[in-house]
């Protein structure tokens, strides 16, 4: 264990949660780790997320897109999906120009992997901006706006191949005091349209049977001791509804940074918020996609867990009566983890999709 602890301190890799912008500047730091096939600039595979989304987003160099992603780069979102790296090049054009005084700042970035097998990166960012053009929500509402995404990016020698992105679209909506239910009516016909009505499968498989529960999740995915605990508490919350645990593995002094960006306290508001969730599917199973951890320089480590959630809007909570429609919800998680407890708890996950699966289920009925 002393090695494996050893292995997991804080090297020389890019850490930016306490560093301002001009600290990640400079190209000349030594390189931290293996960086083959990647260009000389990318110090370590944080400096690389890092500054090719701001020399991509802030700094409009949106070309290079196609030394940055592969031809056939798939970019998943919790309601559609993107083949190519061309479409790829087209949607980051239409956001700049719909949104153009938005920056991104880094919260953080979580990894893991090499230069000979690939690496891994979930990149929290914090977006700020106006909404002074004309898009997707219509005319400029002059409003500012601040909201939270997560893009988990697999990336091989300088290019990205696979990236799943979350962003608080319902947050942004609300700060531009626009009416969600029309924007999901809108894009829950353009769904239609496009042949991808609403999919219901029936069982959800949280449940083997009429047997309860499933013991242990999969833990094959963990990396190490604290992923696997993780993995362990997740399952325990989220499958078995052992809501009380939360409790147990959180700290009494913990921040959760949620949708629509609230900002909760202590481990009454974790504990309401993960029921409201649950309770609006509370036929949903959840399941963890991929998990990975890095120590971190405030002490302890952080880990990121991607996870899906699938069940039926059968309760009230976060969308209103309940439909019995289909919800599929896709998330992201970064915790910071001290001496066995979560201090601090950053969830995302998009409120408009699911409320679009809603409308979606509708129209199917009319």
């Amino acid at each position: 264990m002393a090695e494996q602890q050893k292995m997991r301190e804080p090297g020389p890799v890019l850490q930016v949660e306490r560093r301002d912008y001009t600290d990640l500047v400079p190209t000349d730091r030594p390189h931290a780790h293996g960086m083959r096939g990647f260009d000389p600039v990318y110090t370590d595979i944080v400096d690389y997320i890092v500054r090719c989304t701001h020399r991509i987003w802030d700094e409009r160099d949106i070309g290079l897109i196609y030394s940055h992603y592969t031809h056939n780069a798939v970019i998943y979102y919790p309601l559609g999906t993107i083949y190519n790296r061309e479409d790829i090049v087209r949607d980051t054009i239409q956001r700049l120009v719909t949104f153009p005084e938005r920056r991104g700042m880094a919260t953080h970035v979580i990894w893991n992997g090499n230069d000979t097998d690939g690496f891994y990166t979930s990149h929290y960012v914090t977006g700020s901006g106006r909404h002074t053009q004309d898009g997707p929500y219509g005319p400029p509402t002059r409003r500012p706006f601040t909201t939270r995404t997560v893009a988990d990016c697999m990336v091989l020698e300088n290019r990205i191949y696979r990236e799943w992105i979350v962003s608080d679209s319902m947050g942004l909506l609300r700060q531009l005091g626009l009416d969600p239910n029309p924007v999901a009516e809108a894009r829950a016909a353009e769904l239609i349209a496009a042949g991808q009505p609403l999919l219901d499968i029936g069982e959800t498989g949280r449940l083997p049977g009429q047997a309860p529960p499933d013991v242990e999740p999969d833990l094959s995915i963990a990396h190490s001791d604290t992923e696997v605990q993780v993995l362990r508490d997740l399952h325990e919350i989220y499958n078995k509804r052992m809501f009380g645990r939360i409790k147990e593995i959180y700290a009494p002094q913990v921040q959760w940074h949620g949708p629509l960006m609230k900002e909760i306290y202590g481990r009454a508001g974790v504990l309401h918020q993960t029921m409201a969730l649950v309770g609006s599917i509370p036929d949903c199973a959840y399941t963890v996609q991929h998990i990975c951890s890095v120590a971190c320089e405030e002490g302890g480590e952080k880990v990121a867990i991607r996870w899906t959630m699938e069940g039926h809007h059968l309760g009230w909570a976060l969308l209103g009566k309940p439909t019995g429609h289909r919800i599929f919800v896709l998330g992201i998680t970064h915790l910071h983890i001290v001496d066995g407890r979560i201090l601090e708890d950053w969830t995302l996950y998009d409120e408009l999709s699911m409320l679009t699966q809603i409308k979606l289920g509708d129209m199917a009925r009319r």
